[in-house]
């Protein structure tokens, strides 16, 4: 096959053929729960632990898939072993799950047809494009918070992953006007800091990583990987309300995301963190993230085309 398969609903279709109706509601209503999982030397990593949140997401949004854990990640393996062969030894897979409620009735009614009641689901892949994130390990990443301010917790619990995201993008176009390669970084209502449009955000001071409260953010399995490597390299763990203060004060300050795992935040809001430089603990941890799976990621992510 010369084209990725994309898992949709009922099977496993080629990517040219996998499309949604217009009447979903991830598209009318922006109703749509999501993670996304990627490969080391294209194999998934925590593959498992995504699906259970994805899983969680489900439940808390009251949908109910045909398939249970066992068979998304049957599905989802299977799917990275057939688009893996469509890329190079040193390329990996980024794979996004999607579920929406299904097809609002009412639209689709009107447009003279049946809709499709039961929940949509999707897993896909795409090649990570590692040289998008080159420039977070030259020069280190800007992180600007905007008016903008993250979800409440009372509207939306951020434990559930979900893509109704405008507030990201209106977020990002305002930190873009600062910077246009600027990374948003949101408060919520009181001023503390939440998290990144796509990746969580923590601060280093005197060897002790300091993270949001869980109670404002979703704790992303890459922030529970640096949690976990923490104590082998010395470093101790604080979750409190922190404040830009706090990150404009603090020896290091980090990004954390699937794709590329660990970044250095290295300015906020134009003020430097530290030396303005990426930080020696930054590099330690690096090298015991690439440990633990198996492979040098920052070799991956400066030297991929």
């Amino acid at each position: 096959m010369s084209e990725p398969v994309v898992y949709l609903n009922d099977g496993f279709v080629p990517a040219s053929q996998a499309h949604l109706n217009i009447y979903d509601l991830g598209i009318v209503l922006g109703a749509t729960l999501t993670e996304m999982t990627r490969t080391f030397r294209h194999e998934s990593f925590r593959l498992e632990e995504h699906v259970r949140r994805l899983l969680r997401s489900c439940k808390y949004a009251g949908i109910e898939l045909a398939l249970d854990h066992e068979g998304l990640v049957e599905c989802t393996r299977t799917l990275i072993q057939t688009n893996s062969k469509l890329i190079g030894p040193e390329q990996d897979l980024g794979v996004v799950h999607f579920v929406t409620p299904g097809e609002n009735q009412i639209y689709a009614g009107s447009a003279g047809k049946s809709a499709r009641l039961t929940p949509t689901l999707c897993i896909h892949s795409f090649p990570l494009p590692f040289a998008a994130w080159r420039p977070y390990f030259e020069q280190g990443v800007h992180a600007v918070t905007p008016s903008i301010r993250h979800v409440p917790p009372q509207c939306v619990d951020p434990k559930t992953k979900n893509r109704s995201r405008l507030h990201y993008w209106l977020a990002d176009k305002q930190s873009q006007a600062v910077d246009p390669a600027a990374t948003s970084l949101l408060l919520d209502l009181d001023g503390n800091l939440t998290e990144c449009s796509g990746a969580n955000f923590v601060v280093v001071e005197n060897d002790t990583i300091f993270t949001p409260t869980s109670r404002n953010i979703l704790e992303g399995v890459s922030l529970v990987t640096l949690r976990e490597l923490a104590p082998e390299l010395g470093l101790g763990w604080v979750e409190k309300d922190l404040q830009p203060y706090d990150a404009i004060n603090a020896d290091e300050a980090w990004l954390t995301s699937t794709p590329y795992c660990l970044a250095p935040c290295t300015r906020i809001n134009n003020t430097p963190i530290g030396d303005g430089k990426p930080g020696p603990l930054f590099g330690r941890v690096m090298e015991a993230w690439s440990r633990r799976v198996g492979m040098d990621v920052l070799e991956q992510l400066k030297n991929a085309d």
